[in-house]
């Protein structure tokens, strides 16, 4: 029996499989499970294959795992062309066909035969008989359209499942009872009673079975995206701009939901040019503010983020990655935008970038992001992808027990500006060059305060604001932002806690080095290798910009060589650590896969022994040896 279940829940775009593994999976959390969801979605709103895999097991759950054991494949209502010769193929089959290469030895599948014709799937007794797959052929679609509509046959899969798996119904059912009433809720349990009692008397093959286990706590289930929102909110931001764009919409959705409860602003604009600008004008205006998009739609803030440098305007921005350039593979996860994040805009950066792996990381980076931002004025990116941003998984209730943070940072009082700094003519020195101030942080006055005027110019400027292009204040104000950046690395190596993430023995001869979403697929490869008697740990890297040198520097030295794991094609992490860190360019070897795909542990592992050993990497990866071998 394994310990960990792997469920996949399969069909079309449209067919209700995110909705219907979303209340499995805390179905599951609330049986006391510990749950983690991967989704994998084409960019159509109808119809193209689609699914999502929950992994459920007794202890804490960090990645998606290799493989997985139960298959629920409904098949594609919404095919296109259901022919084998269609440009596309035959995709009322594709919810099984495209599926069964990664399921285990000994799995279980139940496949609705009422939409999928097994015959039509090539060699599939063969490959059943080969690997000891236990079939279950239901007529789901039948059962659904007897007693209520087509899109019931989720409800009647879900029923398969717990029967087979020896289920209560109890929590499925206290969940349908949330998200539905009346007659569509007595149908619906109708469907999913009368399917786990006929299921029941089938003469079961398999022996997989659900785990057991019990949480001390409350327990959440959540996202990175419901994380970023809520930290959002917590650090009292209370306005935000957008323009829809997968994946970064998620976000900006919730944000939309809760911000008019809170007395806040939602707007949907025109572009993201005008998003990002109007972040920043009510950010001026001495609200806290936030926009983002992704990579496309952050292109176009390149502008407006070169402005907030520039004035020195505080803005929190979302970067959610997927796989480019221009439109590429909207819903695919990729990590390719982390140059384009760290350099877009004009002229020397002066910027923060937070790359959370999972949802607690989100919530206190995105914290971490507004306190920065407000606090030495300048904008704080946040750079994530639709992996971490999409995927599921538990989290302790109470974790999120904090305290707002609603201040603007360092914006003075009236009173405080009496006493600062003024011009002769009367206005503000907003931009005051301190020599003795350490931290690069001018004097902030929002407007409509007495004695604050000054003038707020994407030019360079004077300590008023005006136009200047004298060498000497471009150099003291040029240095005078960048000195910012030295300050808050200093704050950050300083802080009881690091953003970054260690797994494995302190003493281990090899090291791997991640960043963002990869982070869990690692430490459990991690895991994994020194149960196989390899000597490894892992770093986990969160602060992007200003880069975490000293921490790097204190894993590299410690480590014979280092694997670098990224979804990039052109190893962009790896070559950001070799600016920065060049003499340990013969130590770092890259580990990258960018088919749309994450890393599952197995693949890391085969890296790792490639990297070591000499051996073949997974098929789906790509080895590239340290600089010099």
């Amino acid at each position: 029996m394994s310990e960990n279940l792997v469920w996949r829940i399969a069909g079309g775009s449209g067919d209700g499989i995110d909705s219907t593994s979303q209340n499995f999976a805390k179905a599951l959390m609330r049986s006391g499970l510990h749950v983690f969801t991967h989704r994998h979605y084409p960019s159509r709103i109808r119809g193209g294959h689609t699914y999502v895999e929950i992994r459920a097991g007794p202890d804490r759950v960090q990645s998606r795992g290799d493989g997985y054991n139960f298959l629920l494949a409904l098949g594609d209502s919404f095919a296109r062309n259901p022919q084998e010769e269609a440009y596309y193929g035959n995709e009322e089959l594709k919810p099984i066909v495209e599926n069964l290469d990664e399921l285990r030895e000994g799995g279980v599948i139940v496949y609705d035969e009422g939409l999928i014709d097994i015959e039509e799937v090539p060699d599939f007794e063969a490959r059943a008989e080969e690997n000891n797959w236990h079939v279950y052929p239901l007529d789901l679609r039948a059962r659904a359209r007897e007693k209520g509509r087509e899109v019931m046959r989720n409800t009647a899969g879900v029923g398969a499942t717990a029967a087979l798996l020896e289920y209560d119904l109890d929590n499925i059912k206290s969940l349908m009872a949330d998200a539905m009433s009346g007659e569509v809720l007595e149908t619906n349990l109708e469907i999913l009673e009368d399917t786990y009692e006929d299921v029941k008397e089938l003469e079961f093959t398999h022996d997989l079975r659900i785990p057991t286990g019990e949480h001390d706590e409350e327990q959440v289930l959540l996202s990175a995206s419901n994380a970023i929102t809520f930290g959002a909110i917590d650090s009292g931001c209370r306005f935000i701009a957008g323009y829809p764009m997968t994946p970064w919409t998620e976000v900006y959705t919730l944000m939309s939901q809760y911000l008019p409860e809170l007395g806040g602003i939602s707007e949907q604009v025109e572009d993201e040019i005008a998003a990002a600008a109007l972040a920043l004008g009510a950010s001026h205006a001495g609200v806290k503010a936030m926009s983002g998009s992704s990579g496309g739609g952050f292109a176009l803030m390149s502008e407006p983020l070169g402005l907030a440098e520039m004035t020195e305007t505080p803005v929190v921005l979302l970067e959610a990655m997927r796989a480019g350039p221009s439109t590429g593979m909207p819903t695919k996860p990729e990590q390719s935008d982390l140059e384009h994040v760290l350099y877009t805009s004009q002229g020397d950066s002066s910027r923060v970038v937070f790359a959370p792996s999972n949802v607690r990381e989100a919530y206190e980076q995105t914290r971490k992001a507004f306190e920065i931002a407000y606090e030495y004025q300048l904008p704080a990116i946040i750079l994530y992808d639709q992996k971490v941003g999409g995927e599921l998984r538990n989290v302790d209730a109470s974790f999120f027990d904090r305290e707002p943070k609603p201040d603007l940072g360092t914006t003075l009082t009236e009173d405080e500006i009496a006493e600062a700094a003024h011009h002769a003519t009367g206005k503000f020195n907003r931009y005051l060059h301190d020599p003795d101030n350490d931290r690069g942080i001018s004097p902030r006055s929002i407007p409509g305060q007495k004695g604050g005027r000054y003038l707020a110019a994407g030019n360079e400027h004077n300590e008023q604001g005006h136009i200047s292009e004298d060498p000497d204040n471009r150099v003291a104000q040029v240095d005078r932002r960048l000195r910012k950046l030295e300050s808050i690395r200093e704050e950050l190596d300083a802080a009881e806690g690091s953003h970054q993430s260690y797994h494995g023995p302190d003493d281990a001869d090899y090291g791997i080095i991640t960043f963002g979403s990869q982070q869990g697929s690692v430490e459990e490869a991690v895991t994994t290798l020194n149960e196989a008697g390899h000597s490894v740990r892992s770093m986990g890297v969160s602060d992007m910009m200003p880069l975490c040198e000293e921490e790097l520097t204190d894993f590299l030295t410690s480590v014979d060589e280092a694997l670098v794991v990224e979804m990039t094609a052109s190893g962009q992490f790896r070559g950001l650590m070799q600016k920065e860190l060049g003499r340990f360019g013969s130590k770092m070897h890259s580990l990258l896969k960018y088919n749309g795909n994450p890393f599952e542990p197995q693949e890391i592992v085969e890296g790792f022994e490639s990297a070591i050993e000499g051996n073949e990497p997974a098929p789906t990866t790509r080895f590239v040896p340290a600089a010099g071998d």
